[in-house]
């Protein structure tokens, strides 16, 4: 290949990652704006674009109000620190590095404590009920881990984690949190979103004492048919990267800094 076309391929490369160093950055940010994080924990993740043995991770201790798409370290599926400078959080190497590695689709990896994801999976039954539209898009993709093994310190739980939630992109952990897991940062994001918003109204629905209305299973059916055969893509766009573009909006009003 000529010397100008290897150099605008790794140009072409450079501006992908750091649309991808922006987009995550965003992704921060935005759980903020939502309520999402937890202190100076909690895990938003993403595989370097064109690579396939390191992620993307802040530096521990920084809160997540502060991330700029400049601060990500690159981390090595093995643990070490290949680029940029902080301190590894070890529980996120557990989880991610393995998940990364292990699910082909898993480009960007999402875990955080949200109070009502987090409360459902608390629960004796933590399932996603059918009882509306937005239950049923979330819950076909929702995969449910119902042992809680402790803090997350060896990469073994993060292997074991890959196999639970399979080809899957919402696992509901037992006794935890949450993690999806996404083909991109919006993909990832936007079903955090959701996830968290469908616990809050089925949480909602719970509190109330009444009995819960299931839809009868050939809506049930019907319904999941529909998703699975594909949403319309207005302008060549899924419908989640409309919503995280609109959402980025937003920050460029009110944080433009965390494109720095």
């Amino acid at each position: 290949m000529p010397l100008e076309s290897l150099e605008t391929k790794e140009l072409a490369l450079d501006d992908i990652r750091w649309q991808a160093r922006v987009d995550l950055a965003a992704a921060h940010r935005l759980a903020v704006m939502h309520g999402f994080n937890e202190g100076i924990f909690n895990h938003f993740t993403l595989r370097v674009p064109g690579t396939d043995d390191r992620y993307y991770q802040i530096p521990f201790g920084l809160h997540w109000s502060e991330v700029t798409a400049s601060c990500f370290m690159e981390v090595g599926y093995d643990g070490t620190r290949l680029a940029g400078e902080g301190e590894i959080e070890r529980s996120a190497y557990c989880i991610h590095a393995p998940m990364h590695r292990d699910l082909p689709n898993a480009a960007a990896v999402f875990h955080t404590h949200m109070p009502f994801a987090s409360a459902l999976a608390r629960l004796e039954d933590p399932r996603i009920l059918p009882i509306g539209q937005t239950e049923l898009g979330t819950a076909m993709h929702t995969a449910y881990d119902d042992i809680y093994t402790g803090p997350a310190f060896d990469p073994a739980e993060g292997a074991r984690l890959a196999q639970v939630i399979g080809d899957k992109t919402v696992l509901v952990m037992a006794n935890h949190g949450i993690a999806t897991a996404g083909r991109s940062v919006a993909h990832a994001y936007d079903l955090l979103y959701y996830v968290e918003r469908v616990a809050q109204v089925q949480l909602y629905a719970m509190w109330t004492g009444q009995r819960l209305k299931h839809l009868p299973q050939n809506v049930i059916d019907h319904t999941i048919a529909e998703y699975k055969r594909g949403a319309t893509q207005y302008g060549g766009k899924p419908n989640h990267v409309w919503h995280f573009d609109a959402l980025k909006r937003i920050l460029d009003r009110k944080e433009p800094d965390y494109k720095d």
